[in-house]
């Protein structure tokens, strides 16, 4: 890593202390402007509860797909750290007060959205984009794909995953 970066492996050590901290620190940075993406789809009133499903579903592919250890890290976090995780990622406050949320009571009072837990049409979401990324070594397997096949699978997801969603 220190020669990659052309610095100091004293210096690095110095600062970091770990592969393990800067790991940790490099994919809560990934996070942290994960989330202020997925927050400005959110919050955006112009866009349609659909838009924003298609958009949440493409810009989380693509983050996966270039970053394909995102899914581990969140797990081992929120099964190690979850409080430590919530505090330095504020999703519920983010969630709560987003046009999503309420553009999601809407549809629910026009009868539009049976389920009126917002968490369950966000779950199904998440879940959809995810689980393929978290399962991908066994999915590989089961279908015999090389990493480009499966990377085209997922490109051809970012179109079905809304699909999915406004059939639920």
């Amino acid at each position: 890593i220190a020669e990659e970066a052309n610095i100091n492996l004293a210096l690095l050590n110095y600062y970091f202390r770990s592969k393990e901290k800067l790991f940790t620190i490099i994919m809560h940075e990934t996070l942290s402007g994960f989330v202020q993406k997925v927050t400005a789809i959110l919050n955006d009133e112009k866009t349609s509860l659909q838009s924003k499903v298609e958009l949440m579903s493409s810009t989380y592919i693509d983050l996966l797909l270039v970053e394909p250890e995102v899914p581990f890290f969140i797990l081992t976090e929120i099964r190690n750290n979850p409080t430590i995780l919530i505090e330095k990622l504020p999703v519920k406050q983010i969630l709560h007060h987003t046009a999503f949320f309420k553009q999601h009571q809407q549809a629910v009072t026009e009868g539009k959205i049976k389920e009126p837990n917002p968490l369950h049409f966000l779950m199904n979401l998440v879940g959809l984009i995810v689980f393929p990324f978290v399962a991908g070594p066994m999915m590989k397997k089961i279908g015999n794909l090389k990493e480009a096949e499966f990377n085209q699978l997922m490109q051809e997801r970012k179109k079905l995953v809304p699909v999915w969603i406004k059939a639920i």
